[in-house]
C-alpha cells in the first residue's frame, strides 16, 4: 500500500496541473472557431473523459506511464484560425478527418515516419507562428485591464520562481478571485453548472480540410505526440508509437462529435508521472498516469463551471491567462526554430507567415507558413559537401541484431525500436 501512496498523489497533481494549466486555451480555441457555451463545455468534457481512458488503457495495458492529455497547441491553432467557412459543424468535421490521420499514421508507420520528417526548425517555427498571438495576450491585458491582469501576471511570475509547475494554476486562482471580487453576480444567474454532452453533425469543405483539419493533425504530432514519446524515451522507457497513436487517435474520432478537437499524448505534463518524482522504481510509474487519467476524467464535470467563468470574464483575461500557461511552449519551439543557422531564414519565413495570420482561398496561415518554410528549404538549403573518403581500409562492423516491427522516435528525432516481450524498459 505504501508503495502507491506516491504514484498516486504523483498522478493526482498530474491531472490538477494539466487541466488548470490549459483548459482556457481549450475553451478559447473551441470558441473561436464557433462553438457555443453549451458546446465548448461539451467539447472540454468529452477532452476530459477520453483523454482520460486513453491514459488508463495505455498504462493498465503496457505498465508505462503513458499520460494522455488534449491538444493544447492544437487549441491555440483554433484560436489562431478562427471560424471555418460554414461554422461549429465545419469544424467538427475538421476534427473528425485530424483524428482519422492520427489513426492512419498508427496504422501506416510511413505516414507517422513523413511527419517526423518535417525539419525541426520549420515545425517549431510553425508553432511558434501558432501560439505568438496568444502569449501576447497578457502583455494587451496589463494595458487594457491593469487592475484584474496585473495581479494575475504578479502571482505567475512569484510562482514561477519558487514553485514553477504551479505557476499557471496559480494565476488562474487569482483570476477567478479577481472575478469574484469585480465581475457582477448577476453573470452567474441561469448559467449551466453542469456540462451535457451536446452532439454535433459534422460538415466538411475543403478549406477547413486544407486549413483547419491538416494543420491540426500536424501540430498534434510534432508537437504533442512525438515530443511525449521522446520524454518517455528519455525516461527509459520503449513504449509502442503506433499503438499509442491508433489509440489516441480514435479516441479523438469519439470524442470530435461532442466537441473535442483533439486527444493526444502528454507532452507538457509527460515528466510529471514518468519521471522519478513519480516512483523511485520505473516500473511503478504507470499506475501515476493511470491514477493522471482517472483524475481528469472527474474533472471534466467541472468543465460547465469552467466554462461558466470563461463567459462572465473579459476575454482578454482569459487569453491572458492561456498566454501566459502557453509562455513555456513558444519559448521551446522559438528556441527550436533558430537554432541551426543554416535553416534560420526559413524558419524565419514559416514563423512570419504563420503568425500573420493570413487566409488564402479560405486556408489559414498555419498551413501557408509550412508551405513557405520547405519551400524555402528546397530553394536555398544547401547540402553540406560530403568529406574526403579515408583511403585507409575500415574493418568490418559485427553485425547487429535486427530491430523489431513497431519503433517510437526519441528525443534526437530518431527510431528506437522496441524489444519483443513484456519488457518494455530499456535494458
Amino acid at each position: 500500500m505504501a508503495g502507491r501512496v506516491q504514484p498516486v498523489l504523483a498522478g493526482v497533481v498530474t491531472a490538477l496541473v494539466g487541466f488548470a494549466s490549459s483548459f482556457t486555451v481549450v475553451l478559447a480555441g473551441l470558441r473561436a472557431v464557433g462553438a457555443s457555451d453549451a458546446q465548448a463545455a461539451s467539447g472540454l468534457l468529452a477532452l476530459c473523459v477520453a483523454s482520460g481512458l486513453v491514459a488508463a488503457w495505455l498504462g493498465l495495458r503496457y505498465r508505462i506511464p503513458m499520460s494522455a492529455a488534449w491538444s493544447t497547441p492544437g487549441a491555440a491553432l483554433l484560436v489562431a484560425t478562427g471560424p471555418p467557412p460554414g461554422g461549429w459543424p465545419v469544424a467538427v468535421g475538421a476534427f473528425l478527418v485530424s483524428g482519422l490521420l492520427i489513426v492512419a499514421a498508427g496504422l501506416f508507420p510511413p505516414l507517422g515516419r513523413a511527419v517526423a520528417a518535417i525539419p525541426k526548425p520549420v515545425a517549431g517555427a510553425m508553432l511558434a507562428g501558432v501560439l505568438l498571438p496568444l502569449c501576447t495576450a497578457p502583455v494587451r491585458a496589463l494595458v487594457e485591464l491593469p487592475v484584474v491582469a496585473g495581479p494575475v501576471v504578479v502571482g505567475w511570475l512569484l510562482l514561477h520562481r519558487f514553485a514553477r509547475r504551479w505557476a499557471v494554476p496559480g494565476a488562474l486562482v487569482v483570476a477567478v478571485v479577481a472575478l469574484a471580487l469585480t465581475a457582477p453576480p448577476a453573470g452567474l444567474t441561469g448559467a449551466a453548472l453542469i456540462p451535457s454532452v451536446t452532439l454535433t453533425a459534422p460538415a466538411w469543405n475543403a478549406s477547413a480540410l486544407v486549413g483547419l483539419a491538416l494543420p491540426l493533425f500536424l501540430v498534434t504530432m510534432a508537437a504533442q505526440n512525438v515530443p511525449g514519446m521522446a520524454v518517455l524515451v528519455g525516461y527509459g522507457y520503449r513504449p509502442p508509437f503506433g499503438a499509442a497513436l491508433r489509440t489516441t487517435g480514435l479516441a479523438s474520432l469519439l470524442a470530435a462529435p461532442a466537441g473535442g478537437h483533439a486527444v493526444n499524448l502528454a507532452a507538457i505534463t509527460a515528466a510529471l508521472a514518468a519521471g522519478p518524482d513519480a516512483h523511485p522504481d520505473p516500473e511503478r510509474r504507470w499506475i501515476a498516469s493511470v491514477t493522471a487519467g482517472a483524475g481528469l476524467a472527474v474533472l471534466g464535470l467541472g468543465a460547465g463551471v469552467a466554462t461558466t467563468l470563461v463567459a462572465v470574464a473579459p476575454p482578454i483575461l482569459i487569453e491572458a491567462v492561456a498566454g501566459l500557461a502557453l509562455l513555456g511552449a513558444l519559448a521551446t519551439a522559438l528556441a527550436s526554430a533558430v537554432t541551426d543557422p543554416t535553416t534560420r531564414e526559413a524558419a524565419v519565413v514559416t514563423f512570419v507567415v504563420t503568425a500573420s495570420g493570413v487566409t488564402l482561398i479560405g486556408v489559414g496561415g498555419a498551413f501557408w507558413g509550412l508551405v513557405a518554410g520547405c519551400l524555402m528549404l528546397l530553394l536555398f538549403h544547401r547540402r553540406p559537401s560530403a568529406p574526403p573518403a579515408d583511403p585507409t581500409p575500415t574493418p568490418p562492423a559485427e553485425s547487429a541484431p535486427a530491430p523489431a516491427a513497431e519503433s517510437t522516435p526519441a528525443a534526437s528525432g530518431g527510431p528506437v525500436s522496441a524489444a519483443p516481450g513484456r519488457s518494455t524498459r530499456v535494458p
